[in-house]
């Protein structure tokens, strides 16, 4: 058959994702943060879109935001959490050496007034000539205007500089090497690439960091952990040949393998845990005593409470939900007198836009709330008895019970969040793996497992540290068909080290507290 071509007809359907689709996938997956971000861009590039002003009764009732402030005050303290099946049935065990140390390292600068050259301070009685915000004009002094911003670490360093430096050459080196010092003080690029770079010698460089490595906090400058503690160790004059061996053996300690550390360090079991108790008042981090980025509080998207008829409640909050109009009024007036197609084809394209944006807020909202509430339906149990009760759940058992697609669940539960009177959760930390039951019964859902194993080492005591095989047999009488593979994932994820290491442990901090 000879080839040629030719003009078919054909019918056929295919997905196509048109504009309000893909604007509607976008807003979904969005957390209330970036949300409000995104929204303020479209109000400042689409004429025909404004806020809604608030009026008394647009505002959120003041019910709702105490139950949300009672949903918060009510949430557990982390040290609670593992217990009542909060959040921190997440929360970590005692951390390696490299985080479990002493208090943040205070900042000893002291605040300083702000006021510009042409203000001149007010007579005494006299606060009128403060201006707005004094007091007597009702409202109160704006104490923010006279608190300077809190000093960062570079600052307080280059203060330190200008008084330990006189050298024009070293100053410079040292602006330098303190422009590398990273938020938690660490200095972590290599010096003889530092020397290279600015084009001094290896000498004057370390020079200067040793000169660096003397200022406040105490530590700063450091390379490495065991340097950072080291310089600390010296300036208590601490340093000795036995701290010496145990600062160069810190993987030794994170192991927790005290018979090893006793025979480099060449000390008796006693000395032993007085040199780990005074390694554990050290900063391992001397530079976040001064902040880094700033830690944005999580804002709840959803509030779930106890209804008077015992009924589980769940409501949007308000707060999280932008409020923005389509101004049709103004699209009547200005399409009226446009001059040309193009700018009529721009306020049509704006129209549509702004149409599209408000019809995609609110299937948003509508979407969030069903899906919350078919999660809120099927971990009564969670809520009422706690994290022991939570059940296995997919994103296909809510899409299904919703008439929604897995994708759509799935963008709908990433960085939301949902306050309950447990505390506030992601919406997917509710959705966890199953396993299977022993006895043939229900599973039994993954983080449930995890609660179980952690309450059970917990209560383990120095002469009874349960190993993995152990827990296993315990699970499994309790219903619970599990590997032991299984359980030294789950015990390594919640970052409990093994029973050997667990049982040196509690057998140094037994004879340590005999003695």
């Amino acid at each position: 058959m000879a080839l040629t071509p030719k003009l078919l007809l054909r019918q056929s359907q295919s997905l196509v994702m048109t504009p309000q689709l893909m604007q509607a996938i976008k807003l979904l997956q969005l957390s209330s943060l970036d949300l409000a971000t995104y929204v303020e861009n479209e109000l400042e590039q689409n004429p025909l879109l404004e806020r809604q002003e608030e009026r008394v009764d647009d505002r959120p009732d003041e019910a709702q935001e105490r139950r949300l402030e009672e949903a918060f005050e009510g949430a557990k303290s982390p040290d609670d959490w593992s217990e009542d099946g909060g959040a921190g049935s997440r929360s970590e065990p005692e951390q390696p050496l490299d985080t479990d140390f002493g208090n943040v390292f205070p900042d000893d600068a002291p605040p300083e007034a702000v006021r510009t050259p042409a203000e001149t301070p007010p007579e005494a009685g006299d606060w009128s000539s403060m201006g707005p915000g004094s007091a007597s004009s009702g409202e109160g002094a704006d104490l923010e205007a006279f608190v300077a911003d809190r000093p960062t670490l570079a600052d307080h360093l280059e203060r330190q500089l200008a008084l330990a430096v006189s050298s024009t050459v070293e100053r410079a080196i040292g602006l330098h090497l303190i422009d590398l010092v990273d938020d938690a003080g660490y200095i972590r690029e290599p010096i003889e690439s530092i020397a290279e770079r600015l084009g001094a010698s290896l000498e004057a460089v370390e020079r200067v960091l040793r000169v660096i490595q003397t200022f406040e906090p105490s530590g700063v400058g450091a390379r490495t952990l065991a340097e950072c503690l080291a310089i600390q160790l010296r300036e208590r004059d601490r340093y000795d040949p036995a701290m010496q061996a145990l600062i160069e053996n810190l993987e030794l300690v994170a192991r927790r393998d005290f018979t090893a550390l006793r025979r480099l360090c060449g000390v008796d079991e006693e000395d032993l845990a007085d040199m780990l108790a005074e390694l554990k008042r050290l900063e391992p981090k001397p530079g976040r005593g001064f902040g880094g980025e700033v830690v944005l509080s999580v804002s709840p998207d959803v509030l779930v409470r106890l209804g008077p008829d015992g009924a589980w409640l769940v409501e949007l909050v308000a707060d999280s939900l932008p409020r923005v109009l389509v101004n049709q009024a103004y699209y009547a007036k200005v399409v009226r007198v446009a001059k040309d197609e193009g700018e009529k084809t721009f306020l049509t394209e704006c129209l549509q836009t702004a149409n599209w944006l408000t019809r995609s807020l609110e299937q948003r909202a509508r979407t969030i709330l069903k899906v919350a509430t078919e999660i809120v339906r099927q971990q009564d149990g969670f809520l009422v008895h706690g994290v022991a009760h939570l059940r296995p759940l997919n994103l296909r058992t809510i899409a299904d019970a919703i008439g929604m697609h897995e994708s759509t669940v799935s963008r709908v539960t990433a960085n939301k969040y949902m306050a309950t009177p447990r505390g506030v959760f992601e919406l997917k930390y509710f959705f966890t793996a199953s396993i299977a039951s022993a006895d043939g019964g229900d599973a039994h859902s993954a983080e449930a497992v995890r609660h179980r194993i952690r309450t059970m080492i917990d209560a383990e005591s120095p002469d009874d540290v349960l190993s993995d095989d152990t827990i296993v047999k315990r699970l499994h009488d309790g219903g619970v068909e599990i590997a032991r593979r299984t359980v030294a994932k789950y015990r390594e994820s919640l970052r409990i080290p093994s029973s050997v290491q667990r049982r040196r442990e509690k057998t140094s901090s037994r004879n340590a507290s005999a003695q």
